[in-house]
């Protein structure tokens, strides 16, 4: 029997799950609330019942699952409400403003015994799963370095992520992404962290950062995320001890380098202006061998069958809240390396 589910908030990503939910073989979509009459018509032209009050979502017995899709300062309010009043419940991210505030939905959530988890939807990225592909297949050896970045030209999108009253900034919108999938890709402690925080666009919150992450075995990961790049650096580039791959963008193949042979025998030194050198000089095809592997499909419906499947308790719910809560300490470590100015040790609870 399909799950009922109610959308509050029909911005960008609450209309996105609205449709999601409509079209989903395990849930009906029963309507939207937002606080702005215009969304609200846009809704209904789109043959999507509005409701008039948050309140009458909740008094609403026809509704299993509430999905909280507002600015992020509002999400502690409506989700703990929500499981107050008996319903399960999806959040956007970031799920909080921090850390105090999600131990606060948990525990509600724990308390009404209702399904609370956060919409992790960057887990079903094509890019991310081929790179984890590689790594869980062993075919480079073992992870040196991993590089993320998702850079772009257009400042901050949208209005309220502009502030930061509203949670606004990168940190909280994308870093929140590209760290999660980090924490995936390299299952290992964290040792340190170092985050600078750039203001080219905007003052008030951070329209891009650079995070340094060093595991405790020795494995290194950078994640950045900037909105004044004209031209782009790659999605994913990734060291290993047998090789190297790279993604250049989105919906771009993987491309891989896979070392044959450590010690050519001869070398062709590259002949610069001032000079030539070998050390730098690139393979040849006897000692590697270079090939393209094509992104996974992924099926986003599928976060949606987890989140069903878990309220019947027939499947663990895919996006743990222990997961979604070292996230966001990490994103707290971010915000107060930047305001050091250095490096930090982290303690981490995985």
């Amino acid at each position: 029997m399909k799950k009922r589910v109610a959308v509050v908030g029909y911005g960008g990503m609450g209309s996105w799950h609205a449709e999601q939910v409509r079209s989903s073989d395990v849930t009906e979509l029963c309507g939207i609330y937002d606080i702005k009459p215009e969304r609200t018509a846009a809704a209904e032209q789109a043959g999507i019942y509005a409701y008039s009050s948050f309140e009458d979502i909740l008094s609403d017995g026809n509704v299993d699952i509430i999905v909280c899709a507002t600015s992020n300062d509002a999400h502690k309010d409506i989700v703990v409400r929500a499981l107050e009043a008996g319903k399960n419940v999806v959040c956007e991210k970031p799920v909080s403003m921090s850390l105090s505030d999600f131990d606060e939905m948990c525990d509600a959530a724990k308390k009404a015994g209702k399904l609370f988890t956060v919409h992790q939807n960057r887990r079903w990225d094509g890019e991310f799963l081929a790179i984890k592909n590689i790594i869980d297949s062993g075919e480079l050896g073992e992870t040196i370095n991993i590089e993320s970045r998702v850079h772009g030209s257009r400042g901050i999108p949208g209005d309220w992520r502009q502030l930061k009253k509203y949670g606004g900034g990168m940190v909280l919108d994308w870093g929140v992404h590209l760290i999660d999938q980090m924490l995936i890709l390299i299952p290992e402690k964290i040792k340190k962290l170092y985050c600078e925080l750039t203001h080219i666009t905007n003052a008030e919150v951070d329209d891009g950062f650079h995070l340094m992450l060093t595991f405790e075995s020795g494995k290194r990961a950078t994640v950045e995320v900037s909105t004044y790049n004209f031209i782009t650096l790659p999605r994913f580039y990734m060291q290993c001890t047998e090789g190297t791959a790279l993604i250049e963008g989105w919906n771009k193949n993987c491309k891989v380098s896979k070392m044959e042979i450590w010690k050519e025998k001869e070398v062709t030194p590259v002949k610069t202006a001032a000079g030539i050198t070998k050390t730098m000089a690139p393979r040849d095809a006897l000692s590697i061998v270079n090939y393209e592997k094509e992104l996974p499909t992924s099926d986003v419906h599928d976060f949606y069958r987890n989140v069903v499947a878990a309220v019947d308790g027939k499947e663990e719910q895919l996006i743990k809240l222990s997961e979604v809560r070292r996230v966001l300490s990490i994103l707290e470590a971010c915000f107060e390396s930047d305001r050091l100015g250095q490096s930090i040790l982290y303690r981490d609870g995985l």
